[in-house]
This record gives structure tokens, C-alpha cells and sequence, in this order.
């Protein structure tokens, strides 16, 4: 009987077979697959693999949509850095920009500015390739002016979502005026059940400011039945209204007829949370004892001494080379 290492493995390579190589698929192609990785993997990891993959993770078709988070590996200049460097690459053709945990005014400022200065630059711009979608949660470092300069600059925003961050009713006045094409909100926040402190202001806010809203997300605010009917009276267009945890709102009766009749999709206060992307965990003490209204008081933001900030050129291309390690004594 013949030895089993004197049979061919089935998987074996025979002599005539072709295995492509990955260096030589089409771009396009290449693109496709990488575009499954996120933007941290795609700078840290794909470019390095071979020149091909670089010219493709250098192309700026990749980064019209930039998803970055701090999971707690790396400090936050680390990701600032990388971001900044993302947007770069973009060239002003990024769409949509997603942050979390990390995002600054500073970083918003550079954010904004490199889509001002497209314009200022390109007298043929036409805008088309202007950001449209801005989102950030849990950026404790954003502040209510850092969020309206930025907003200023991007008048064809369509989707804003600001979580979890401490921002004024103000601020969100200011951003309505300077966004009128803004379609989708996310303003959410930790809910509290006990005791009742209710506030009305945000609800307000977005009424007198934001007519075009289609989408609206308050998780866990504090508006009350009032604050509600606002919202129906200056939002006309709205379809979909997700009110869980905000449990000022009592939805019966004849506010529950007219929104039931006004909006498509309506989320209850007490709905699942099953399908929410944060901590949805409800406190049962008053937001209001701890001096911030989003219940996000004494946060450790991590100390960066020990980064070195290097502006990256106006030119993307010159920045191709660039390693986040290299920050780091």
C-alpha cells in the first residue's frame, strides 16, 4: 500500500496552474476590496502591502467616506493626526465623515478649511463634492463655538449628528441658520427617569431653525409634550422621529394622534433599544445635580504632552509617506 505522502494533495499546486497575483488585479477591483477595510486599517496596514495597494489607498475616490474611533490603543493626537492626513487624501471629494471619541475644534476647523479652500482655489468648484454628512459622539473636546465656525464653512451639510457632546441651545440656532439644507439630526444624550427635569430648549431650537428635517434622533433628551409640539409645527417634512428615553414625553391622546398622523416612523420613549449603537443604560438621578445637562461630568481627557504636532503640507500628495508612529518619542 502506497504511503499517504506519496499522494498529491488535492490543494497541492500542479505544474500548468495559474494562481493570480493580488499585486496585479485590476484597481478598481483592489478598491472594491479594500473599501471593506476602515480608514485606520486602510493608513496603517493596506498601503504598506505593496506599491499597487498604494496607489489605490492614494487614490481619492477611497476617502469620500472616513470612519475613525478611538478604541482606547492609541492616544487622541494619534487619530487627529490620521484623520487629518484621511481628509488630505480626500482632495475635497469626501462626503461623509464619522468621529468618535476623539474629535476636536481643532480638528473640525482643519476639517472645514480644506473644503473653503477648495473653493477659494478652484473657481470652477461647484460645490458638488462638498461634505454633506458630519457626525461625532462622544467628542468631549468639541465645543459649542468649535462646532458653529465649522458649521459656517459647510453650509451643504444634510446630516449632522453631534451625541453625546455638550453643546448649547444656541450653537444649534446657529447651525439651522447656517445649514438650511440639514435633512437629518442626531442629538442624543444619557436618559434619566428620575426625578422629571425637563427642558424644552433643544426641542425649540431645532423647530425655529431646522424646517427641512426629515430625520430627527433625541435619544434620551429632556423636552416635554410642548417642546414635541414644536417640533411638528416648525419640522413639516418629517418622517421619521425617534423619541426613546425621553420620558417627559407623554405621547397619548391627541399628540399622540398628530404625530402618529404627521410622521412615518416614530420611535416611543419606552421602545427597544435593541438596534441603538451606544450605551443606552437609563440613570434614575437627575442630570441636573451633576452641573452637565448630557450627564458627562468629570471626564478624563487623556493628557497629549508628549505628541509632537507637525503640520502636514497643503498638498496631499506630499504627505503619502506619512507614519503616526513617528509622533511618538
Amino acid at each position: 500500500m502506497a504511503s499517504s505522502s506519496s499522494s498529491p494533495s488535492p490543494t497541492a499546486m500542479k505544474e500548468g496552474d495559474y494562481y493570480p497575483n493580488w499585486t496585479e488585479l485590476p484597481p478598481e477591483l483592489t478598491s472594491s476590496i479594500l473599501h471593506r477595510l476602515g480608514a485606520i486599517e486602510i493608513v496603517e496596514t493596506a498601503r504598506r502591502v505593496c506599491r499597487s495597494w498604494r496607489r489605490v489607498c492614494k487614490d481619492p475616490s477611497m476617502w469620500r467616506k472616513i470612519d475613525m474611533r478611538n478604541l482606547g490603543d492609541h492616544g487622541d493626537m494619534y487619530y487627529e493626526e490620521l484623520c487629518r492626513h484621511a481628509v488630505d487624501l480626500s482632495q475635497g471629494g469626501l462626503v461623509e465623515i464619522n468621529l468618535c471619541h476623539f474629535a476636536t475644534d481643532s480638528l473640525l476647523s482643519y476639517i472645514a478649511d480644506r473644503f473653503q479652500n477648495l473653493v477659494n482655489r478652484v473657481s470652477f468648484f461647484d460645490g458638488s463634492s462638498n461634505l454633506r454628512s458630519l457626525k461625532v459622539a462622544q467628542c468631549y473636546e468639541i465645543t459649542s463655538e468649535g462646532l458653529i465656525e465649522a458649521a459656517a464653512k459647510l453650509p451643504l451639510l444634510e446630516e449632522l449628528e453631534v451625541s453625546y457632546c455638550s453643546l448649547s441651545e444656541e450653537s444649534l440656532k446657529v447651525i439651522g441658520k447656517s445649514c438650511p439644507n440639514l435633512k437629518t439630526l442626531k442629538k442624543n444624550c444619557v436618559g434619566y427617569r428620575r426625578p422629571r427635569d425637563e427642558s424644552d430648549d433643544v426641542a425649540l431650537a431645532i423647530a425655529e431653525t431646522m424646517p427641512g428635517l426629515r430625520h430627527l434622533q433625541l435619544f434620551g433628551d429632556r423636552l416635554t409634550d410642548v417642546g414635541l409640539n414644536a417640533i411638528l409645527d416648525g419640522c413639516p417634512n418629517l418622517e421619521h422621529l425617534d423619541l426613546r428615553q425621553c420620558f417627559n414625553v407623554e405621547l397619548v391622546g391627541y399628540l399622540e394622534k398628530r404625530c402618529l398622523e404627521r410622521v412615518k416612523v416614530v420611535r416611543r420613549p419606552n421602545d427597544s433599544v435593541h438596534d441603538y449603537p451606544f450605551d443606552a443604560t437609563v440613570n434614575d438621578v437627575s442630570s441636573s445635580d451633576d452641573g452637565d445637562p448630557y450627564g458627562l461630568s468629570d471626564v478624563d481627557i487623556m493628557s497629549e504632552d508628549e505628541f509632537y504636532y507637525d503640520d502636514l503640507s497643503e498638498d496631499a500628495s506630499d504627505n503619502s509617506d506619512f507614519d503616526p508612529y513617528e509622533y511618538y518619542y
